[in-house]
């Protein structure tokens, strides 16, 4: 296992991540996993034990129920806190009220006390918003969020399913109004997923934030269990069919993967999660798991080695259709970029 700088900062993460969305069941969540708490500690352990000191949890997965077996895990296996960086959520539904959702500082703030009320712990090392909210100004969710980190309750604040622009107005205003800023973007990217790459990419590289990847085999889409000819019966896909994905690109960049995966002797989920630690922008990859074999094969992908031969078959299978603006920024910009020059 890695350790990458995590953005800005001068903490330290590990490559893979644990997400806790298994953790529980409740609501929707049962289409994702129905762990108990002893196979959560189970798993927990197997990670730990694996080299991930980074945990991601959320206070609407299984409706606040995975915090809570996340932070009781770590009590049952006897793990140091501070060994650990934790991150959890906050913008969904925690509630029937009108206040119950959001990014307004009163929903901030009484959900940071209750993600901490059922983590059992003191602070969190990353608070994320989950996604954007039109209603509340930035204004009033950063210095909700800043009054956070200087209470001592939160380390460190990211941000989670947000455009470019909107992360670039967030960290402008908090850099006018002497704010802390977004040092993270936990978003979807896969080689079957790679809209990133037209503009939040860019800008994850020019500000220096860390990028957390979430369901970096869509969903089960990438690990080979499914195909064109029929779906296989088990997983996450049969059940909720997300993230939404272009199928038939999706089956070509497998077939791919799978001719890459029996060389090396290695499984294609592996593969998949191997292409993204190979992007320089990805500071860490989130795995889930139901079992422990799920977890032991994620581990792994962090031994596999592509070569440029390997990624360069990837990158021609999964690359993105051209749009404009973009083709037209390198097209013109061909003769001042760093390589031209240094020639």
């Amino acid at each position: 296992m890695k350790y990458k700088k995590f953005g800005n900062t001068g903490l330290m993460v590990s490559e893979l991540c644990m997400g806790t969305m298994t953790f529980g069941g409740r609501g929707m969540w049962t289409a994702i996993g129905t762990l108990p708490q002893k196979q959560v500690n189970d798993l927990m352990k197997q990670a730990i034990d694996g080299g991930i000191n980074f945990i991601d949890t959320a206070n609407v997965y299984s409706e606040g129920l995975s915090e809570k077996m996340t932070g009781q895990a770590i009590r049952d296996l006897g793990i140091k806190r501070d060994d650990l960086v934790i991150a959890t959520k906050v913008r969904g539904k925690m509630g029937e009220g009108p206040n119950d959702s959001g990014l307004s500082r009163k929903h901030i703030l009484q959900q940071a006390d209750e993600s901490l009320e059922r983590l059992k712990m003191d602070y969190i090392d990353l608070y994320q918003i989950h996604g954007f909210d039109p209603m509340t100004p930035l204004e009033e969710t950063l210095d909700a969020l800043d009054s956070l980190v200087k209470s001592g309750k939160v380390r460190y604040i990211g941000c989670s399913n947000l455009a470019a622009w909107q992360i670039m107005k967030a960290r402008g205003i908090s850099e006018r109004d002497h704010l802390s800023h977004f040092e993270s973007l936990q978003a979807y990217y896969t080689l079957a997923g790679r809209d990133l790459e037209r503009d939040v990419v860019p800008m994850l590289l020019d500000q220096g934030m860390a990028l957390l990847v979430w369901s970096p085999l869509d969903g089960g889409l990438l690990t080979g269990k499914y195909s064109r000819e029929g779906e296989s019966g088990e997983g996450r896909r049969a059940n909720f069919d997300f993230p939404p994905v272009n199928k038939e690109k999706a089956f070509d960049i497998v077939d791919v993967m799978k001719k890459i995966a029996k060389g090396k002797g290695v499984s294609v989920a592996q593969v998949a999660l191997a292409w993204l630690l190979h992007q320089p922008v990805v500071t860490s990859v989130i795995i889930g798991a139901n079992k422990p074999e799920q977890l032991e094969d994620n581990l792994k992908s962090t031994e596999v080695k592509l070569t440029k031969d390997d990624l360069d078959k990837l990158e021609e299978v999964s690359q993105l259709t051209p749009e404009y603006p973009g083709w037209m920024l390198n097209l013109q910009g061909a003769d001042r970029s760093n390589e031209s020059s240094s020639e």
